[in-house]
Parts: C-alpha cells; sequence; structure tokens
C-alpha cells in the first residue's frame, strides 16, 4: 500500500483528534498569555472539553461502523471510540482529583494540564492505530508527557530518579518495540496491520523472522503494560512520581496499552498466535506471583498500589491468552471482551484510590505510609467508606464490580482449558486479598494517626465526584450485564472489521 497524499485524507473520522489538539492549543495559549493567573480558567477549559469530548466519543461509539481512516493509518470503530470516551473521562476526573494537591505542592497546574492533555493525544492515537508506526508515534507522544510529568516536581530527588528510571527504561522498551516492528515489515514487506494479518494467513511471511519480531513486540507491550518480568520501573515511578502524576500513569493509559495489545496480537500477529500466547501465560503466572507476594512487605500505599497493578494487569494478559484457544472453540470474543470489562473496572477502582491519596493530602503532608491510613473512618468517613468499596472491588469481593471482573477472566481460562492456571489465579487473589484487608483494618479499627489524614475538610464537589466514583463500582458489580455486553459488542465489531 502506497503512503496517502494529503489531498486524499479525509479528517471528519478523526474529529476527537482534532478537538483534543484544538483544546490543547487553547490551553496553551491560556497558559502561554495568563501564566498563573488563570490557572483555574485553563483548568475549567481542560475539564468541560474533556467531559464534552468524552460524552461526544460515548455515543458514537454505540452506532459507528468500523471505518479505515487517514488512508488506512488509523481505524475507527466502536472498540476506538468506546476506549477513547473513556481515557477522555478518566483524564478529566483525574485533573480535577488532583487540582488541590497541585496548589499544595507549588506544582505548575498548566504545566501538568498540558502533559495530561498530550498525553491523552497519544493514547488516542495508540488505541486508533492501524498501522506500526501510527501505533508507534502514539506511544512515544504519550511516554514523553508522562516523562515530563514524572519530573515536574524539579527540586525533589525521588522525582528526578523517578524519572530517570522511567526514561532510560521506557527508551529500552521503545527500542524493543521498534527493532521487533522492523523485523515484521521485513517478514511481511508491509506496516498495515490488516496486510500484515492477510501475509501470515496465506503463508506469505518468514516465519523464522516473524517470531524473532513477535518476541520484540511482546517484550515491548509487556513494558507498557508493566507485567513481569519488565515491570521494574512501576513500583519506583509510582512512588517517586507526584502523586497527581502517578494517578495519569495508573489510570487512563490501561486502555491505550490494551487496545494497542488487541490491535498488534490479535488483530496483526494472529497467524502466530501460538507463539505469543506462550510468552503471555509466563507473563501471567509471574505477574501474580510478584505482584500479590511482594505487596504483603510493602509499607508505602503507591507501592503497594503499584504492585496491585502488576498483579490485575497478570489477570488482563491471562484473559487474552485464553480468547487464542477460543479462537478454535468459538468463545474468543468472550474472552476478549472479558479482558476489556477488567481493564474498564481495574482503571475506575485506581482513579478514586489515588484520587482518596491526592484529596486526603494537604499542605505539608502527603497520605503514603499506611500508617496515615490508621484511624481514617473516624477523621473523614467518606474518604474511609469509598476506600472500602476500591479495597473490596480489588481484592474481588462481592458485591463490588472487581468480583465480576476478575469471574470473567476465571471463566475465559477455564472455558480456554487453563483449569489449573485458573486455580493458581485464585490462589494469588487470596494471598493478595490480604493487604487489601489490611487497608480496612488501619481505617476502621486502628486508633488515628497523629499526622491525621483529613484535617482539613473536602470540598463538596470532591466528595460528591468521589462518592460517584465508588458508587459506580458497586452499581456495576450489581448489574454488570450493560457494561459487558457493549464490551463484547465493541470487541466483535473491532475483530470483525
Amino acid at each position: 500500500m502506497t503512503m496517502p497524499s494529503v489531498d486524499s485524507i479525509v479528517f471528519a473520522p478523526i474529529w476527537a483528534e482534532l478537538f483534543l489538539f484544538g483544546l490543547l492549543s487553547v490551553v496553551l495559549l491560556i497558559e502561554a498569555f495568563g501564566r498563573s493567573r488563570y490557572a483555574s480558567l485553563s483548568l475549567a477549559v481542560s475539564i468541560a472539553g474533556l467531559l464534552v469530548l468524552g460524552l461526544g466519543l460515548a455515543v458514537e461509539a454505540q452506532s459507528v461502523d468500523p471505518t479505515p481512516a487517514m488512508n488506512g493509518l488509523m481505524v475507527i470503530d466502536p472498540l476506538s471510540q468506546f476506549l477513547k470516551a473513556l481515557a477522555a473521562l478518566v483524564t478529566a476526573v483525574s485533573l480535577f482529583y488532583a487540582r488541590r494537591y497541585l496548589k499544595h505542592q507549588s506544582m505548575g497546574q498548566g504545566e501538568f494540564q498540558l502533559f495530561a492533555l498530550f498525553a491523552l493525544l497519544g493514547q488516542f492515537v495508540m488505541i486508533s492505530g492501524s498501522h506500526l508506526l501510527t501505533i508507534y508515534l502514539g506511544i512515544e507522544l504519550l511516554s514523553l508527557a508522562l516523562y515530563a510529568a514524572v519530573a515536574l516536581r524539579r527540586d525533589d530527588t525521588g522525582s528526578t530518579e523517578a524519572a530517570m528510571k522511567y526514561f532510560v527504561l521506557g527508551a529500552l522498551a521503545s527500542g524493543f518495540l521498534l527493532y521487533g516492528m522492523s523485523m515484521i515489515y521485513g517478514a511481511t514487506g508491509s506496516l498495515y496491520l490488516p496486510e500484515i494479518a492477510d501475509t501470515l494467513s496465506s503463508g506469505g511471511a518468514d516465519k523464522l523472522v516473524m517470531v524473532f519480531g513477535t518476541v520484540f513486540v511482546v517484550s515491548g507491550l509487556a513494558f507498557k503494560l508493566g507485567v513481569v518480568p519488565f515491570h521494574m520501573w512501576v513500583p519506583d515511578v509510582y512512588q517517586g512520581a507526584p502523586t497527581a502524576t502517578t494517578i495519569l500513569i495508573g489510570a487512563a493509559p490501561k486502555f491505550a496499552a490494551f487496545a494497542i495489545t488487541i490491535r498488534l496480537l490479535v488483530s496483526g500477529l494472529l497467524g502466530v498466535a501460538m507463539d505469543w500466547q506462550q510468552m503471555l501465560l509466563i507473563l501471567c503466572v509471574l505477574s501474580l506471583i510478584v505482584g500479590n507476594v511482594v505487596a504483603l512487605v510493602q509499607t508505602d500505599i503507591k507501592r503497594i498500589l503499584a504492585y496491585s497493578t502488576i498483579s490485575h494487569m497478570g489477570f488482563m494478559v491471562l484473559a487474552i491468552a485464553s480468547g487464542v484457544v477460543g479462537e478454535q472453540t468459538g468463545g474468543a470474543i468472550d474472552a476478549y471482551a472479558s479482558s476489556l470489562f477488567y481493564i474498564v473496572i481495574y482503571a475506575l477502582t485506581a482513579l478514586g484510590s489515588f484520587g482518596i491519596l491526592l484529596l486526603a493530602s494537604r499542605e505539608g503532608f502527603e497520605l503514603e505510609s499506611l500508617d496515615d491510613l490508621k484511624g481514617l473512618a473516624q477523621t473523614h468517613p467518606l474518604l474511609a467508606w469509598t476506600m472500602l468499596i476500591f479495597s473490596l472491588s480489588m481484592a474481588g469481593i462481592p458485591p463490588t464490580a472487581g468480583f465480576y471482573a476478575k469471574l470473567l477472566v476465571l471463566e475465559s481460562a477455564v472455558a480456554a482449558g487453563y483449569i489449573e492456571l485458573a486455580i493458581f489465579a485464585v490462589l494469588m487473589s487470596l494471598v493478595g486479598a490480604y493487604f487489601y484487608l489490611r487497608f480496612i483494618k488501619l481505617m476502621f479499627f486502628d486508633s488515628a494517626s497523629t499526622n491525621g489524614a483529613a484535617v482539613q475538610p473536602i470540598p463538596m464537589s470532591e466528595s460528591v465526584v468521589l462518592g460517584v466514583n465508588g458508587l459506580g463500582l458497586l452499581l456495576l458489580g450489581l448489574l454488570p450485564g450493560p457494561l459487558m455486553a457493549f464490551c463484547v459488542y465493541a470487541v466483535r465489531s473491532s475483530l470483525a472489521a
């Protein structure tokens, strides 16, 4: 396929990316000319624009037909619009949670908003990418924005160290990914995912080169997902970064990571699925072990949540690996949809968990240590009860949505014949439940910490948003059917295109 000319490109399908770029430009102009005087205005414009964008994408996701965009460089389908809508809405809530924290920590609110919007634009490109270089450019746009956001607290050595680790390991992972893509191009003669899939199905690709290329691609994806043994950056970056940046890393980008995993492995490299599936199973087992066991000895809340992320990504990878077997048995769509459902629930849980850390912090104090959680139910009941919901959801305890999400993944694994692996995942979940229940014990059964996590009252607006975040997880746990049905629809539409 020849590269498109500018005259032949239709820009209407990528209206969301253009809208976001326009929003980013407006915020940049406000910051350039107003500096800190108009910080509230730029925040209001950012949040309002993201809410409008997210709602527009959510409406379009219900009716859009799979459509190639930019002459095949991108694809617009229900899955892409759904994930973009979620990413935009989660980023808007993240900015809302972070506004007081940024003020207390004397960090540049305008700079933070710009990094968040640039990162979101990179996520949009990744989610819709149908060309290897398009996906790679989206990854780099997301990564570069997050590197800078981690180092936003310039005078803090912990943040600077975390940014350097993130940058070095991220550059290494990007090299793996780019090298793998070059090998895939050498084996198939194309960078377009549909053409790569066609070449593999017809047997026209060099098998040995494809296997090596797949290994490098999966290694690069594993870093972006944060699964073992490519997880080294996750605990250090989560702990060292400002909590406002941690929420940007730990919530919305998971949608983009899921999207490129499905686009690259399932849509593009299904012809070598037996090779990458075995890698995913190994990554799953290692992530479940390390994520749950190592978290037991941690005392920093952000490090605990980092290892929690690793274990949850292991569950998501298990569902995708189970879908490969489903390609022969007819259960592939359900397995991939279970993975999508899981990542949605995890992102909402991570959003609320880090949101609590942001809202409980004040000038001169950050909620970081487990001891800071002691007696939280006495000092601030709202934070304690919502954290109870998020903890139960991460542990997979009913009636929260996390229980149903894990159940769907385990059902997919059993349907694929991975009964022993499903039992192992349940056992590791029981291990992980210990440190989630420890949160509850500290908040409700211990005396209040001398630091006092909630001396400063939280404004009503933040309380309402946090409450909705927590109740939403309960509602999705009690009525998961509509969301799961849409996940099935989105995945089926994407893979059938």
